[in-house]
């Protein structure tokens, strides 16, 4: 019988069930790949129905003026490290890696219920562990004793670029966008260049008519149904990211201010509710900080007599 004594019993409660799912690595975003199997089912059954066939449609050599032309061009308009990051980022499009509001309101709360039984010192150990490493860094310069507002300003200075880095990116897919159905037209042009050498062949003609045309649709296509719905959703995951970044920072600061961990939660709850919650109360939080700024000192009392 083997000897399970000393062996570390992994602890597969519901709850560390449930944050694991909350917290878990990429995952597939069904709502991409399945907008792509529709859209591409969409065309290709309209075009069978219609009495064509898948080949009518598949040409190699479409293919290459439309990705060619439209990469080139995307290269002359954006910067190489900005085109080359959005090829990276492109993988965002099909698989989410972003972390639940509610599995990282819970992380931080756990780490305020400790900040304020041991003060914020205790946090040292906990917070090199961390993986997400802007919650990570935030809890490094909240532990060295960073001055708050001065932690506020270098964790949004961060979130700022990262997410402006993230906008350049998402603009290569609508540069692409804008290109690609001119190039496909340009295809087109060039099809029938070649079909006017062959005049004489009325039936080769029509033939080549028909194949010549098929760049048009590959570069209005792949605007429509790929490049452009990409930048979308990359803009769509910047957001999401944005947000999140500042729900990190507000818990950060509420826990180095030494909130109750429960008023650390009511002031995040608004980030798990949606953006329409959410943004009227941060318009009414950043409101109350500009009248703080602004309030008039009083006015000194007179001199006496």
């Amino acid at each position: 019988m083997a000897d399970t004594k000393n062996k570390p019993v992994e602890n597969k409660t519901p709850a560390n069930e449930e944050k694991k799912k909350k917290t878990g690595g990429s995952k597939p975003d069904l709502a991409s790949i399945g907008g792509v199997l529709v859209a591409f089912g969409g065309i290709l059954g309209g075009l069978m129905m219609e009495g064509g066939k898948v080949t009518d449609v598949a040409q190699i050599t479409a293919a290459f003026i439309v990705l060619g032309g439209t990469f080139g061009a995307v290269m002359i308009s954006m910067p190489l490290p900005i085109v080359l990051g959005a090829l990276k980022r492109f993988r965002d499009v099909f698989f989410d890696a972003s972390v639940e509001p509610s599995g990282a309101v819970d992380e931080i709360i756990g780490y305020a219920t400790k900040a304020r039984k041991g003060g914020i010192v205790s946090l040292e150990a906990e917070a090199e562990k961390i993986k997400d490493p802007f919650l990570r860094k935030a809890l490094n310069l909240a532990v060295d004793g960073t001055d708050l507002q001065e932690l506020r300003k270098m964790m949004e200075l961060e979130t700022s670029i990262e997410y402006e880095r993230t906008e350049a990116e998402a603009k290569v897919y609508e540069s692409a966008g804008g290109y690609s159905p001119t190039i496909g037209i340009i295809g087109a042009v060039l099809g029938l260049i070649q079909v006017m050498k062959h005049l004489s062949n009325i039936e080769e003609v029509g033939h080549g008519i028909a194949v010549a045309f098929v760049a048009t649709v590959y570069g209005v296509g792949m605007a429509n149904i790929i490049l452009l719905p990409a930048a979308t959703k990359i803009k769509a995951r910047a957001k999401r990211e944005l947000d999140m970044r500042e729900l990190v920072v507000e818990g950060v600061v509420g826990i180095v201010e030494g909130l109750n961990p429960k008023l650390i939660r009511s002031k995040l709850e608004a980030w798990t509710s949606g953006p329409e919650v959410k943004k009227p109360a941060k318009e009414a939080d950043n409101k109350k900080k500009k009248e703080q700024k602004v309030a008039p000192k009083a006015p000194a009392a007179p001199a006496a007599a």
